[in-house]
């Protein structure tokens, strides 16, 4: 295993671990925080819309100027340092402004460090294990996602209702990311076409240049991500099937640890036997969730349905990076991958919107039996398209 996951690999894991526990670590308070503060729910929803957007636009655009540069470091120093700093801005005021601009901080940071981190981990593998790489970094963030809320019920068991610390101690794991991206050696990567300027849309252009299998491939993903909607409404659905607020958080990490034990060997078993083939049956494994969540009625079907829905992101969120990164030339691979983050990105907003109207209109079955539905669509899609792994 050293010799597929690299030091760099390594460190990068870490670097993401870190920054996810002190992300997590407010996750389960800020609805409360802005609802004490005197945000709306509508307030919240425009607030989290226009973050995941800055989000989703900054992916593809820092990944097209990664290439363009041939540099990678730089821009996950940058995006990661920013998402650090945004953990105390939350602490300085309850201004509504303010927090809009701690909030998009934060994600801008996503936005600038995404894909150019995915094309740093893809630069350090070989097409034969870059599932195991991805899978190994999506294990170790994901490790993260577990320690964050367990440590913010800890905190709020002692200390109810009392954010404003919590937001300072979110800072801690935040500057020990920042620290471990100065430890990074990346390879020396060769730059395709050095550019001057990076045009905020430049990376349509790679769209109509690219591999046909990568369309057809981005097309299957991102229709699949416009159902895809945020995880907030299962936990909803729980709070309807009568959980209690601590069950929720704790079904949650829950969930984080199902999907940060299975992400490296499913990662690893996709160089083995196909990306396809395992990221089909994640998806199969999505339709089985929301299903159970729409229809089930006892502790037990959830609970195995959370297991089931941490198999699911592992078997697809670091397989499909794998699988892009293996249909594109190395020296476009953040463009590509920040591309399809990006438009992933803006889906989900677009999702979570759709699956609020549906839930309003019609109730918890409808919302979620609509991604259950495109999931198996997505699955006929792919299955036929004959994409290469």
């Amino acid at each position: 295993m050293n010799r597929v996951i690299s030091p760099t690999v390594r460190i990068l894991s870490l670097v993401s671990l870190f920054t996810d526990m002190a992300s997590e670590m407010l996750y389960p308070v800020m609805p409360v925080f802005l609802k004490h503060i005197g945000f709306s729910v509508l307030l919240i929803g425009i607030l989290e819309g226009i973050a995941e957007v800055v989000a989703g636009l900054g992916k593809p655009y820092f990944g097209q100027w990664s290439d363009s540069t041939g540099k990678r470091l730089p821009f996950v120093q940058l995006g990661y340092a920013l998402s650090a700093i945004s953990k105390p801005l939350l602490a300085v005021s309850s201004w509504p402004v303010w927090i809009f601009f701690a909030r998009t901080t934060d994600r801008m940071g996503k936005g600038i460090r995404t894909a150019a981190r995915d094309a740093l981990l893809s630069d350090e593998a070989t097409p034969q294990t870059r599932a195991t790489v991805f899978g190994y970094h999506r294990s170790m963030d994901t490790l993260g996602a577990v320690a964050g809320p367990t440590l913010a019920l800890v905190y709020l068991y002692f200390y109810p209702h009392q954010f404003i610390p919590l937001f300072l101690l979110a800072f801690i794991p935040g500057v020990a990311a920042v620290w471990c991206t100065l430890l990074i050696k990346p390879k020396t990567l060769v730059v395709r076409q050095p550019a001057l300027k990076t045009p905020v849309f430049g990376f349509m252009q790679y769209w109509r240049r690219s591999p046909a299998a990568y369309k057809r491939l981005i097309i299957g993903l991102v229709f699949f991500a416009l159902f895809n909607s945020s995880d907030v409404f299962l936990l909803l659905q729980l709070r309807e099937k009568g959980f209690s607020e601590t069950s929720v958080i704790a079904l949650y990490i829950f969930y984080n640890l199902a999907y940060a034990l299975l992400a490296f060997p499913l990662g690893k078993l996709a160089d083995r036997i196909g990306t396809q083939k395992v990221f089909l049956s994640g998806l199969f494994a999505f339709a089985l969730v929301y299903i159970a969540f729409a229809t089930g009625k006892h502790t037990a079907v959830f609970i195995a349905a959370l297991a089931l829905y941490g198999a699911y992101a592992a078997a697809t969120d670091g397989v499909a990076k794998a699988w892009i990164s293996n249909l594109v030339s190395p020296a476009e691979t953040g463009t590509a991958i920040g591309t399809f983050s990006g438009l992933q990105s803006i889906a989900a907003f677009a999702a979570s919107s759709l699956a609020g109207l549906l839930w309003y209109r019609y109730g918890g079955l409808a919302a979620l039996l609509c991604p259950a539905i495109a999931a198996l669509l997505t699955i006929i899609y792919l299955g036929r398209s004959r994409i290469p792994e």
